[in-house]
């Protein structure tokens, strides 16, 4: 939310995601009320969100977008960070981490539909909401028709937009929906919307254009149509707010139910809340609870019935890390996990398992593209409530129930095959869309009080929960015949109806052959056993294992997979040959004519102990060459926008001076430190801010230091450290807040109107790793993080930190199997009042706040991490006071094969 991102995947007449080659034809793509269609095709978008930039490792992008994939997303929505490619006016870089060509050119492979957000404003609780640092410094109001800002964001377009438009899928590719800006409702400027449209348009963008609003539909009467108004609106949603702490409070941002904002196109979920922001540093766990799988059901459920929402973007599916200085100072520390489906370090949830129950159901069942709201079935318990739709042609219907308390009733159901009493049991929080009249492959489905999650032409999985009854009733022209292969299941026959009633226990099996048509396979689980299933095109494939692939050729059926541990794989296909990766494994054929066999686990990894720590202490002593500061203190002015900036201010002392005042910004949570010579006189807080929404703080960080006594014609130095957290967001288009400096903002001694004369020095952008990756600390400028420094005069690590600077530095070697997936983290076990920026081969993943908490854990992502071969890592331990740093080992998080 303020805070977005958006995910999409391609849909073939199966329901199935198709790969689109690199030489794909181009498609066209339309839209009415109901939904998007490509080439005349209905398509419901159901994505996720996913940040390239919150990833620094291309090699991993392919197995996030896979897993999302996985999970039945047919789509992936993509932020493009402005302040991540340019470091300066005029400089943009789209190599190495940044190549998004190549990103989209992954999305394209998998057959996954992307909804482009190009900004130029994001949020996403980034540094400055996307925009560079250097654009508090171009004249004009940001977000706005200012022509200074517009300079500014046109030649980002220039560079950002060509490259969308030649992977849309109108030339091919994978791009479905361009989003111009984020959340625009608090500001009124319709030229500078429209200026974004016709900009893209002119750079070839032909795509559907989206806005989303946040977090309501009550734009002003302008943004429904005419200047500035988008083809596809779209609303953000987030229900549950951001209180991590306290995960059973449900729904205190409302219903979340999508508004309509166009009568001409469809409803469109832009960001659904699919976790949150750690606000109080519960720790993401807490927020993975606060919209876990219970919210899931509820929530998204009600929300597809009530809205008749066919486009959805759930923010996020995989969060991923704020490594160097990406994250915004307010909301946010190193880990973006966001409680999301996908951890920070790329494993399944859950959460996970529900997407998977969802997506599946919308990407296979075609007539819920295409809805209407129609009448509910009545309920014989006020405590289950009831609604519906259905497909104006096919007459297809889909009825919610849902409950806050749990209970049975009874539904008086009419379908369109006739009226039934229907029994239904709605857990406490829970609810359920249930089918009826629907053309299901070669059978006809009059209703079932199980959920539908997918089914191929001859295989259909429903499921409900644990120990609750439920019925199904297919229609025939003649009484079939019914095979009961596993679980207890009772059948009877009248007037054509095939009915079957069952417990939802484990995985019942029944085989219906006759009645007029085609055989069909019924599977009815439960929801943990519907989660163990994995879908590609026809081919159905059981495994508590993640499933990447099923390709069939000929009498073999092919899967990629990862194992954790030894574990059975059950595959539902014609093929008689089972192959994983480039192993072919033995297998049985099964009463329900699929293939079973065995999948071996990973072998065990150990991880190096990190020893040999050599230190060195960061001291200034010649500052001659710094960057005089003859136009104010604050760091931006001189182009020092990231990390920390070191401050020397020159005096001769006349005896009066009693003690310093000094007033710096830091954006929330930093600080700064001071010294008078080689004496250390303390530090200070240089940010309070704290809401978003609040107003901005001008007055942030003072401080008053008290200077020892001075000698009148001494020469004096005054050293100032201070750690920038980050630029402040945009949200509500405010230069004040925007614009808000960093670094020292004011200086005075206290007892003497001694001039003081400042020098400063501050961040040079990495060529390889970009801006955002260093500040100015001595030995960052100095190269101390990086592989090949020379650290043979360093000391052995002392025992006790004092207040400043000390830098650490050793090496470890890897040699993980290679056909293993071990995600690896840096942990920290000390307390105290000191914080650690980490740097793992010259790359900076993060900081750890001994102070502050919760994160002890750092996420090394393979790439940044050598695997196979040796590690430097380097560690700049800034000590607020006499400190210790304690342990600091590298430990598994996980552990998979992968083929």
């Amino acid at each position: 939310m303020r805070r977005t991102a958006l995910l999409l995947v391609l849909l073939l007449v199966t329901g199935a995601a198709t790969p689109v080659a690199a030489a794909a034809p181009a498609h066209t793509v339309t839209y009415d009320r109901y939904s998007l269609s490509v080439d005349g095709e209905r398509v419901f978008l159901w994505s996720g969100e996913f940040h390239y930039f919150r990833l620094p490792s291309p090699e991993l992008w392919r197995d996030v977008l896979e897993k999302i994939r996985a999970a039945g997303f047919n789509g992936v929505s993509l932020y493009f960070n402005w302040a991540y490619h340019s470091p300066a006016p005029g400089e943009y870089d789209f190599s190495g981490v940044r190549d998004v060509d190549r990103l989209l050119r992954i999305t394209e492979e998998l057959g996954l539909y992307v909804v482009a957000r190009p900004g130029p404003y994001i949020n996403a609780e980034v540094s400055g909401g996307g925009f560079p640092a250097w654009l508090k410094q171009v004249d004009g109001r940001a977000r706005s028709s200012d022509p200074g800002y517009t300079e500014a964001y046109r030649e980002w377009l220039s560079h950002i937009n060509p490259i969308l438009a030649r992977h849309q899928i109108t030339r091919g590719g994978s791009v479905i929906a361009y989003n111009v800006e984020n959340e625009y409702a608090a500001n009124t400027d319709a030229r500078y919307m429209q200026d974004l449209q016709d900009t893209a348009r002119a750079a070839g963008i032909d795509v559907p254009i989206t806005h989303n609003q946040c977090c309501d539909a009550s734009w002003t009467p302008t943004w429904a149509s005419g200047l500035g108004a988008v083809q596809i609106p779209g609303v953000d949603d987030y229900p549950q707010s951001f209180e991590c702490q306290t995960p059973d409070v449900w729904g205190p941002w409302g219903p979340g139910t999508t508004e309509r904002l166009s009568e001409n196109a469809p409803v469109y979920a832009a960001e659904y809340q699919a976790g949150a922001i750690d606000l109080n540093r519960a720790g993401y766990d807490r927020c993975r609870e606060l919209t876990g799988p219970g919210y899931m059901r509820y929530f998204y459920k009600s929300n597809l019935i009530t809205s008749g929402a066919t486009m959805f973007g759930y923010y996020m599916a995989f969060g991923g890390t704020n490594w160097g200085w990406l994250g915004q100072p307010n909301d946010v520390y190193t880990s973006y996990d966001y409680g999301a489906a996908i951890t920070e370090s790329r494993q399944l949830t859950d959460k996970y398992a529900e997407f998977k129950r969802q997506g599946h159901f919308v990407r296979a069942v075609k007539p819920l593209r295409h809805t209407d709201s129609s009448t509910a079935p009545g309920s014989s318990n006020a405590e289950v409530e009831t609604a519906a739709r259905a497909n104006p042609d096919t007459g297809t219907q889909f009825v919610l129930a849902r409950s806050l308390t749990g209970g049975s009733s009874t539904l008086d159901w009419t379908t369109p095959d006739g009226r039934y009493r229907v029994p239904v049991t709605v857990g406490a929080r829970d609810a359920q869309v249930l089918v009826a009249g629907y053309d299901m492959g070669g059978q006809r489905l009059v209703w079932s009080s199980s959920e539908l999650m997918t089914h191929t032409r001859d295989v259909a999985l429903l499921y409900g929960r644990t120990g609750t009854d439920g019925s199904t009733v297919l229609r025939y022209s003649s009484r079939p015949t019914v095979k009961v292969l596993a679980g207890s299941v009772r059948s009877s026959f009248s007037g054509g109806d095939l009915k079957l009633d069952y417990r939802h226990e484990g995985l019942s099996r029944v085989r219906v052959t006759g009645g007029g048509r085609p055989p069909m396979l019924l599977l009815l689980g439960t929801n943990e056993t519907a989660a163990e299933f994995w879908q590609y095109g026809a081919t159905l494939v059981r495994s508590p294992s993640l499933i990447r692939d099923a390709t069939v050729h000929g009498s073999t059926v092919t899967l990629r997979a990862d194992t954790s541990a030894r574990t059975e794989v059950e595959v539902f296909t014609p093929a008689r040959r089972l192959v994983v990766g480039s192993t072919v494994i033995p297998t049985r054929t099964t009463s329900s004519g699929s293939l079973h066999g065995t999948l071996r686990g990973p072998d065990p990894v150990h991880l190096p102990v990190l020893s040999g720590w050599r230190t060195q202490r960061e001291s200034v002593v010649d500052d001659s060459g710094w960057t005089v500061a003859d136009r104010g203190l604050p760091a931006g002015t001189y182009g020092y926008d990231h990390g920390h900036v070191w401050y020397r201010g020159h005096f001769t002392a006349t005896g009066e001076e009693t003690a310093v005042k000094l007033n710096a910004i830091t954006g929330k949570n930093g600080v700064y430190q001071v010294w008078l010579n080689d004496t250390y006189l303390g530090w200070a807080k240089g940010g309070t801010q704290a809401d978003s929404d609040a107003p901005v703080n001008p007055d942030p960080g003072p401080g008053t230091f008290t200077l020892p006594k001075l000698a009148p014609g001494t020469p004096a130095v005054l050293s100032v450290l201070v750690g920038n957290m980050g630029h402040n967001d945009d949200w509500t288009a405010d230069d004040t807040r925007f614009k808000q400096p960093r670094g020292l903002v004011g200086a005075s001694l206290v007892g003497a109107d001694t001039p003081v004369a400042w020098r400063l020095r501050g961040n040079e952008p990495d060529p390889v790793r970009g801006p955002l990756n260093n500040g100015g600390l001595r030995g960052e400028r100095a190269g101390w993080h990086l592989p090949g420094h020379q650290s043979g005069d360093w000391r052995p690590a002392p025992e006790t930190l004092a207040p400043g600077v000390t830098w650490y530095r050793t090496e470890f070697g890897l040699d993980l199997p290679r056909d293993q997936d071990v995600p690896v983290a840096l942990r920290f076990d000390g307390t105290g009042t000191y914080r650690v920026l980490m740097y793992v081969n010259g790359w900076q993943m993060g900081q750890f706040t001994a102070d502050l908490g919760p994160q002890r854990e750092f996420v090394l992502p393979s790439g940044v991490l050598r695997t196979q071969g040796r590690n430097t890592l380097a560690l700049a331990v800034i000590a607020l006071a006499d400190s210790e740093l304690g342990p600091v080992s590298l430990v598994p998080l996980a552990n998979h094969r992968v083929r």
